[in-house]
């Protein structure tokens, strides 16, 4: 919970408030939007260019090839991630999703294709999160890490310490190999 702070209000005393608690959000979300927009804007591009170089440049393949680099676009766009104390948000282009980092049941690791860290809370809320918003951000590492060892220590997380030393492990290994490189030692 946050701090409770107090304000004066006009003629009735003071009222007790929550200071904001801190949230962290995906730095790279932004560029990463961008290049979805590129690679669908380029693709477009590509498509049209070679369809009227060809000489069979229509209506209706004008409409189809827009329907490809919006699929493209909607494929590629990145979910924006932010943690605060207790709560993680996902939001993608069409869904929210948002789980109880501090009553997490199980963290595991997701089969397919894309490697992803999901997340179960004990209200069943699910989130799906790329791990490398997690290497690429460790302050929201950190806070999701803090709220998972809430969690254990509850004795509510279930399953998923191994998930978690893994993730840490990769985060960990990233920061070192970034600071080495900015040092010059790497």
């Amino acid at each position: 919970m946050g701090r409770r702070t107090t304000r004066s209000v006009a003629g009735r005393g003071t009222t007790p408030v929550r200071a904001a608690e801190a949230v962290v959000h995906d730095t790279t979300w932004a560029g990463e939007a961008r290049s979805a927009a590129g690679c669908a804007a380029l693709l477009l591009a590509l498509l049209y260019v070679i369809d009227t170089a060809a000489g069979t440049l229509t209506v209706p393949r004008g409409v189809l090839w827009t329907a490809f680099a919006v699929l493209l676009f909607a494929v590629l766009w990145p979910a924006r991630v932010s943690v605060g104390r207790g709560r993680l948000v996902s939001r993608g282009l069409l869904r929210r999703t948002e789980v109880r980092t501090d009553r997490l049941v199980s963290v595991r690791w997701s089969d397919g294709v894309a490697q992803r860290l999901v997340l179960r809370d004990v209200e069943g809320n699910r989130a799906e999160i790329d791990p490398k918003v997690l290497v690429a951000n460790p302050p929201l590492w950190h806070l999701l890490d803090a709220d998972a060892r809430t969690s254990l220590d509850r004795g509510v997380l279930r399953c998923g310490e191994r998930a978690l030393r893994q993730m840490a492990a990769r985060v960990d290994r990233e920061t070192a190999r970034t600071v080495f490189k900015v040092s010059g030692l790497g």
